[in-house]
């Protein structure tokens, strides 16, 4: 890829992201949470929200390096007790129903070596601070996406046998590619993706399954459905009725399960990074909903951790069928990212439910979306649990079972 070529699809890529991720619309509020080695694209993203009139772009910058230092070295009083100038920030963003960018870059292990104990007392805080934010994104009050950027350590982890600017090249082709931004007309591409996503997530919900029952080495389970549960594609709203993407890529249709009706076991089928770890080699065995034991094979102290941030958190907060033939996974590549392994794989969520895959959920109380088996929870961790050997049957309220998933594609 030749610098021009690279400067074309990234102005192609900013616009997409603002135009079809956030939907940018004249007097909007845009939060930019970036990685300072970014600036390039963050830079890119700014003017194309203004010249599509935005109100203001407020960029949040970050550094993998100094989140290290200050997690492995701030006094223990900083870290469990998130500043309150942050959380009336995030607050401001949610009154003002501000759109907001995420941008993954970072080194999927960059916190490796941290006093995992030390990590998991941050992400607490920090959950706990945000909670009004994670509610306004979980409701789709308002507009918001994550997207992916090449940073250097995350490319030669995923591309090691490449020099570092080879392993940078590599990653961003396949960000371009899997953002469909290589394609003649992003926007269309991304249109019509959507609606093949829609037509997917209409046939399941028009089934209303009661239950999912998964099938494959290492994997027996049964997961319960909501009355009323509605399944999503790529497209959601915000309380203003306008479009957005919340993942690009994607390739998923997700709802929320019954966090009370999961029994069985499941295993996990790709790595998974969580705060600055590696977790992988997953099995989990669940009663009546709930984690009643686990297991890892890399990162058993981190998982535990995850486990213990609260009760929500030993429960399921969502079930997402993504087929194995999907480009991602026929890729081959693993990423060390879940934004794109989530997307090459059928895959589970730890803690809380979207409240838009109830119906009238984005209006119910925390107790009424517990009533319909909703989770609850400071946290939502995905974790890839598909491969090309996976059945999953659909369970009527009356028995009737119906193929779903035949050697990880649709039946």
């Amino acid at each position: 890829m030749d610098l021009a070529k690279f400067k074309e699809n990234l102005d192609k890529y900013a616009q997409l992201i603002v135009e079809v991720g956030i939907n940018v619309q004249q007097s909007h509020t845009v939060v930019l949470q970036i990685s300072v080695e970014q600036a390039p694209l963050a830079r890119l993203i700014t003017k194309k929200a203004y010249e599509l009139k935005a109100a203001e772009v407020i960029v949040e910058w970050s550094d993998e390096t100094i989140q290290k230092e200050f997690l492995t070295h701030a006094s223990i009083d900083r870290i469990e007790n998130f500043p309150q100038y942050k959380i009336d920030q995030a607050n401001e963003w949610v009154k003002k129903g501000a759109s907001r960018i995420s941008v993954v870059s970072s080194d999927p292990g960059s916190l490796a070596g941290v006093d995992s104990k030390r990590v998991a007392a941050y992400q607490k805080a920090a959950g706990k601070a945000l909670i009004n934010l994670r509610k306004a994104t979980q409701s789709n009050q308002v507009s918001w996406t994550v997207v992916a950027a090449a940073g250097e350590s995350w490319a030669q982890k995923v591309f090691p046998e490449l020099s570092a600017e080879q392993a940078v090249k590599a990653l961003w082709e396949e960000i371009f590619k899997t953002a469909r931004v290589d394609r003649k007309d992003p926007i269309a591409a991304w249109k019509q993706h959507d609606e093949a996503l829609e037509e997917k997530a209409d046939e399941l919900n028009d089934q209303q399954f009661d239950a999912l029952h998964y099938e494959a080495p290492g994997t027996d389970l049964t997961i319960g459905l909501p009355k009323n549960h509605l399944w999503e594609g790529a497209g959601s709203f915000n309380a203003r009725g306008e479009k957005f993407i919340a993942n690009m890529p994607t390739e998923e249709v997700f709802t929320a399960p019954d966090s009370r009706r999961v029994d069985g076991f499941i295993s996990s089928t790709k790595p998974l990074s969580y705060a600055g770890s590696i977790i992988s080699g997953m099995k989990f065995t669940f009663e009546n909903g709930k984690v009643v034991d686990f297991s890892a094979e890399k990162g058993q102290d981190v998982l535990e951790e995850l486990l213990a941030t609260d009760e929500g958190a030993k429960h399921l907060g969502e079930v997402a069928l993504v087929p194995d033939p999907s480009p991602i996974s026929q890729s081959g590549i693993i990423f060390f990212n879940t934004l794109f392994d989530e997307n090459a794989s059928n895959h589970l969520a730890l803690g809380s439910a979207y409240a838009f895959n109830l119906q009238d959920g984005t209006t119910m109380s925390d107790q009424e979306l517990k009533d319909h088996g909703l989770n609850l929870s400071q946290t939502h961790v995905d974790f890839m649990v598909g491969s090309d050997q996976m059945s999953i049957d659909g369970i009527k309220k009356d028995g009737t079972v119906v193929p779903v998933f035949r050697n990880g594609d649709w039946a």
